[in-house]
């Protein structure tokens, strides 16, 4: 329902949030993605379809799926939509409609802080990557001191709450985000989640002022999946 009632200014609403910062943190998330030819993509949390789009440009050949959980972002991502080799489905990302092993790329921004389960969105994005298969992930960053998690929360109730009240008359809708990370691991223990769902951090850079994360991360083994060969 908070993205149904979001989607037609989300897109206003992420550069507002941002300062006009969020095209630019995308567009380097996808620069930082390896070479390669012509990937299977799928971008997750994909909202009105900038990321998917991004990959896109950036691929060209392959074949890009974007996955939202709402009907009205991917009715207006589908609306925004002119080139053949890009899709878009409802969808969980915790289920995604995909064979093991499937897919080269799994891009997701702003997407794991509202996965109900971080561990199995993981898991899920573990099953269908190939072998070395890549998941970059631009997210909220939250801080290791509770200290700065108080600071953090209460600058973005504020600033979230401003915007939702701004544009919707409801500072819930975007204020909500300082809620979604009371939840959320913060730097260190989410790293160690990646290495434990088998990801290798293949590089990683923080945005303004470390309110921001991107990772870049190559699909390995995950600990739950290790034989020992003594067995």
């Amino acid at each position: 329902r908070h993205f149904a009632e979001s989607a037609p200014r989300y897109d206003f609403a992420t550069r507002a949030l941002s300062l006009c910062q969020d095209a630019s943190w995308k567009r380097r998330l996808i620069a930082a993605l390896p070479k390669l030819k012509a990937p299977v993509c799928v971008d997750v949390a994909c909202g009105t379809g900038d990321v998917t789009f991004l990959l896109a440009d950036r691929y060209g050949e392959g074949e890009f799926i974007g996955v939202d959980l709402t009907r009205e972002m991917i009715d207006l991502a589908n609306h925004r939509n002119r080139n053949g080799k890009v899709r878009f489905t409802c969808g969980e990302m915790s289920r995604l409609k995909m064979e093991d092993a499937s897919v080269d790329v799994i891009t997701g921004s702003y997407a794991i802080r509202n996965a109900p389960d971080l561990g199995e969105a993981l898991a899920e994005f573990h099953r269908v990557l190939k072998p070395g298969g890549t998941l970059a992930i631009l997210d909220f960053c939250k801080p290791d001191s509770p200290f700065f998690q108080a600071m953090q929360f209460h600058l973005l109730k504020f600033w979230g709450g401003l915007w939702g009240f701004l544009l919707h008359g409801n500072p819930e809708v975007h204020g909500y985000i300082s809620k979604s990370l009371r939840g959320f691991p913060d730097r260190k223990s989410l790293e160690e989640i990646f290495t434990t769902s088998g990801f290798r951090i293949f590089g990683s850079k923080k945005h303004f002022g470390g309110m921001m994360m991107r990772y870049v991360l190559q699909k390995g083994e995950s600990r739950t999946q290790r034989v020992n060969p003594q067995c």
